[in-house]
């Protein structure tokens, strides 16, 4: 096989690993099919530095690469790694039943990439449709499972709202462990702070089944209102409710880190 980049065939042996063609860069980045990403490409509807595309084989190079297409500018990405501030009343499921998906607040592309059954960025984790706070996405298989595993301790966050009065025996018995009615094995919090009458910031290393909620029970209070505001080193800083960002090639490597 040979591809054309400046002018120039060479044989695609011997082509740099970030060297795509443009029909294989839309169809990695979620654009649709590979009909598709060539029928975007043969209308006019791709540019790069403001030229538009006109050769679906030719190569490029992906470092650094950001591309159009109808328009809207695009930055390519081996693999998608996202954070996403979300709202209350949205589920963290692609088929949704009650409340709107979290996934309607991406654009098409991050929902497509990869294609097939598994197609898209996966939300890292899931919050409860009233949970609002930091979610990460991404469709690195590795990347989620470190995140996610009880074996790395990751810690998460939560700023917690109670329905009574939070005091410190409620404090000592949720960093002492306390029992959820489907484990016998204590469940403790990594951390609990009493930041107010009725709230309190806990951290996570776990992540069982609404287990914020669960474990403000077994002391005999309420969850009222929950927001994760930290996974690792990670915040949402000045992200607004509802927008996502790309993470950093930096902030992915700090909140992968091995603890």
């Amino acid at each position: 096989m040979v591809g054309k980049m400046g002018g120039t065939y060479l044989s695609s042996d011997n082509r740099d690993m970030s060297e795509k063609r443009w029909q294989d860069v839309l169809f990695s980045q979620g654009f649709g099919t590979r009909r598709v990403c060539l029928g975007l490409i043969q209308q006019g509807l791709v540019a790069h530095q403001g030229i538009t595309v006109t050769d679906d084989a030719e190569w490029v190079e992906t470092d650094n690469l950001y591309f159009t297409v109808q328009g809207e500018t695009w930055p390519y990405h081996e693999q998608a790694y996202l954070m996403l501030h979300k709202p209350a009343g949205t589920e963290c499921s692609q088929k949704a039943s009650l409340y709107p998906s979290i996934y309607t607040l991406l654009p098409g592309p991050l929902r497509q990439r990869g294609g097939g059954a598994a197609a898209g960025v996966q939300a890292v984790g899931r919050l409860d449709q009233d949970t609002t706070g930091l979610l990460i996405l991404s469709d690195d298989g590795k990347f989620i499972h470190r995140l996610t595993s009880p074996k790395h301790y990751v810690p998460k966050v939560y700023e917690v709202t109670t329905k009574h009065p939070i005091d410190a025996d409620q404090i000592s018995r949720l960093v002492a462990g306390v029992v959820l009615d489907d484990d016998p094995k204590p469940v403790a919090a990594h951390a609990a702070e009493q930041t107010g009458t009725h709230t309190l910031r806990l951290t996570l290393t776990q992540g069982k089944y609404h287990q914020v909620k669960r474990m403000l029970a077994a002391v005999s209070n309420r969850v009222e209102g929950l927001h994760r505001s930290r996974i690792g080193s990670l915040t949402l800083a000045d992200l607004p409710e509802g927008q996502w960002r790309w993470l950093t090639t930096e902030e992915v490597k700090a909140v992968s880190a091995k603890a």
